[in-house]
């Protein structure tokens, strides 16, 4: 199948997760939009030669939807967040640009992937279901090299970006008493941005695609949190995938896909209140608890959340398409 993916940046986050895993499978070329308004419609014209178009994200005006719609055979449209939506920490409202856009370009594909249940639900508001599919964003498995652990004191660790350290930094009342209960545990930030959380030590580690799963698989909790909202339940939870790919146990708030891809109790625990972080820290002090919950977490990215089935899913999701151009 010949295919190409216009994307916001080759390097960004969701072209990482979701298509350049899948791009030698699905016969697939990620390029960047052109900047200028002209240099796209340009752009747009010479889509006719690929048997599909793969949209990811953007929310492109009616004019230049209309003008893809022209040139392109298939139109599929890829998305990993609630991107009808203002973040959780916007103070500026409801986007009714966004939301029309958002629809817009539902109506428009002929194929909608969502990275989650509540996003395809989303977008089923405005298509019928039968083009709205499910493929979970998913990790490499062969990436993370699980590490040997010690008795020592545990060490949690939190990956992500500044703007979503907003999250963790909202619930310092509790990370602040874990530091108080348990001498000796410290935090492990990979961020771009750092803070403290006093008492609890931090071990600041700038993030960098080279080192990011050596330094995840070093640790030996992973914790995530997101605000209890419809932004964050859009969220595809690959911060909690990369924890368990490593092998670590994870204690996170039961929001949005934490629900799903942690098995409470199995893989890891689903903490609401601060004593609740603070008494599954306190299980978590046992080595031998730590390795069965990080081994029964591997096993659950590499069954439902690795490349392969990723590739799998992507290339059910092609078999329409090539049945359709070959006509």
């Amino acid at each position: 199948m010949n295919s190409v993916a216009l994307v916001e940046s080759v390097d960004h986050v969701c072209v990482r997760y979701r298509l350049a895993p899948y791009a030698a499978a699905l016969g697939l070329e990620i390029v960047p939009f052109e900047r200028t308004l002209l240099a796209r419609l340009w752009q747009y014209q010479s889509l006719h030669r690929y048997d599909a178009v793969i949209l990811q994200r953007t929310l492109l005006s009616s004019f230049e939807l209309r003008t893809l719609r022209k040139h392109a055979r298939e139109i599929v449209f890829d998305f990993d967040d609630a991107i009808w939506l203002r973040d959780s920490y916007s103070t500026r409202g409801v986007s009714q640009k966004r939301q029309r856009r958002f629809a817009n370009v539902v109506r428009s594909a002929d194929q909608i992937v969502a990275g989650n249940d509540f996003l395809a639900a989303a977008a089923a508001r405005h298509t019928t279901p039968d083009r709205v599919a499910v493929v979970p964003s998913c990790v490499d498995i062969g990436s993370y090299a699980p590490t040997a652990k010690s008795d020592r004191p545990p060490v949690l660790v939190w990956v992500g970006s500044s703007s979503t350290l907003k999250s963790l930094e909202a619930m310092r009342p509790t990370l602040a008493a874990i530091g108080e209960t348990f001498p000796g545990v410290r935090l492990k930030l990979i961020c771009d941005r750092f803070a403290r959380f006093d008492p609890l030590p931090v071990d600041a580690v700038a993030w960098s695609a080279e080192w990011e799963a050596a330094e995840i698989a070093a640790a030996d909790i992973g914790i995530a949190v997101m605000p209890d909202d419809d932004w964050s339940r859009g969220k595809c939870g690959v911060k909690v995938l990369q924890y368990m790919a490593a092998g670590l146990p994870v204690i996170a708030n039961p929001v949005g896909v934490h629900r799903n891809i942690i098995d409470d109790t199995i893989t890891g625990t689903l903490a609401a209140t601060a004593d609740e972080w603070i008494a599954a820290v306190r299980q978590m002090h046992d080595v031998a608890h730590r390795r069965r919950m990080g081994a029964a977490g591997r096993m659950r990215v590499e069954n439902h959340f690795s490349i392969e089935v990723g590739t799998a899913a992507w290339r059910a999701l092609c078999e329409p398409w090539q049945r359709r151009q070959a006509c």
